[in-house]
């Protein structure tokens, strides 16, 4: 992108997702997904829970709990994953694929394998 266009979308210009793809121009994916405040909630659990186990452990509970409550976190973040994993490919990657962005596929593709490893 180039400092003038850099500079037009510093002062408040917005493009539509997909001419931003279309036109190569690079951009943040930062935007509002319809679904953030379900998985700023969601990950606020899971970091409840994690402190939970930090606490168990720390007070020598069974590690038979510690473990259940391990996999309760575990079940939490995989969750969360999911819900922005559909999110993503309901807006993101719908606009990517109109906009001929192999890019954000190919993206997609090895985010998948790093969350699924």
């Amino acid at each position: 992108m180039d400092e003038h266009h850099e500079h037009l979308c510093e002062a408040g210009c917005e493009h539509d997702h997909a001419y931003l793809h279309a036109h190569g121009i690079a951009h943040s994916h930062g935007h509002v997904h319809e679904n953030q405040k379900a998985v700023i909630n969601r990950l606020a659990r899971a970091i409840g829970h994690l402190e939970k186990v930090k606490r168990m452990v720390e007070d020598g509970c069974d590690c038979s709990e510690v473990l259940v409550q391990l996999a309760a976190v575990r079940s939490a973040i995989d969750n969360t994953g999911k819900v922005i994993l559909q999110d993503h490919m309901r807006h993101c990657m719908v606009d990517a694929v109109a906009a001929g962005d192999t890019e954000a596929i190919e993206d997609l593709c090895n985010a998948i394998e790093k969350y699924m490893k």
